[in-house]
């Protein structure tokens, strides 16, 4: 039997590549209506959590995914997924508290991952559908070479550039400044795949005001570092209105009578 040995020759065996998931679900979802967070959501009898977790635990290449929570909320999270086991998925899954923001909850999140860990991918709670392959091929395009990876799809509809209205004169008109090329524009989809260090460098030096970061590749674009886009996939769509919830119920009931899902 063969053994893989350290570039250097040491006669030690080669450690695998590692990749871990930071689901960043501290959010309340306001589109949704009041309620549970977002991500507890029921879809299909089971929470959107839940399936996002099953998604990313479903790729052979992930060992690890960190599910970060309200800031009080880990308790509650971690009983929930001990409710929904993942059976027959190698991957560990841990709990963290989050922040106040998306971005100090990645960052929490990134900071639970073992330095071991070579691939980090950020993946939204409320993307429960996203093909194993997509996921494959976000590792995949990270362990050749490239620190920033997101999946994503052509736009469709064409798209208008537009001055906003805001403060009293919200809702009026808004006027058309400008038609962006619809071949040179790509709809961005999770998880976004990141070589560790560069997503551990963006989250030091980039501090943005409010909020804060919603999307980490955007963080990475800020460092000067390159991002790359592979394919996305349609299922991929991120829950947030009422009318998401019908589309994603249709897309399991297919899954479930085309696949046994």
């Amino acid at each position: 039997m063969s053994v893989s040995m350290s570039p250097g020759g040491s006669g030690a065996p080669e450690r695998p590549a590692r990749t871990a998931v930071v689901i960043p679900a501290a959010g309340r979802g306001v589109r949704l209506g009041p309620g549970a967070p977002k991500a507890l959501r029921p879809l299909s009898g089971t929470p959107m959590l839940v399936h996002a977790v099953r998604a990313m635990a479903g790729s052979r290449s992930v060992s690890l995914v960190v599910v970060v929570a309200p800031p009080d909320g880990a308790d509650e999270v971690q009983r929930l997924l001990d409710a929904y086991p993942l059976t027959g998925r190698g991957a560990d899954v841990v709990v963290v508290p989050g922040g106040e923001t998306r971005q100090e909850s990645v960052r929490l999140g990134l900071a639970a991952v073992p330095e071991d860990v070579s691939t980090v991918l950020v993946h939204d709670a409320a993307r429960p559908l996203v093909p194993v392959d997509t996921v494959d091929a976000v590792v995949a395009a990270v362990r050749d070479g490239a620190p920033a990876v997101v999946p994503a799809l052509p736009l469709a509809d064409t798209v208008k550039q537009v001055e906003p209205r805001t403060g009293e004169r919200a809702g009026e008109p808004e006027p058309v400044v400008g038609t962006p090329e619809r071949a040179r524009l790509r709809a961005v989809q999770t998880p976004q795949g990141f070589d560790r260090a560069t997503l551990a460098e963006a989250h030091e030096k980039i501090v943005l005001e409010g909020d804060g970061a919603t999307d980490d590749a955007g963080m990475v674009e800020r460092l000067g570092v390159e991002v790359v886009v592979v394919p996305g996939h349609e299922e991929a769509f991120k829950v947030t209105r009422p009318l998401d919830l019908v589309l994603a119920e249709a897309v399991l009931a297919r899954r479930r009578a085309n696949d046994g899902f």
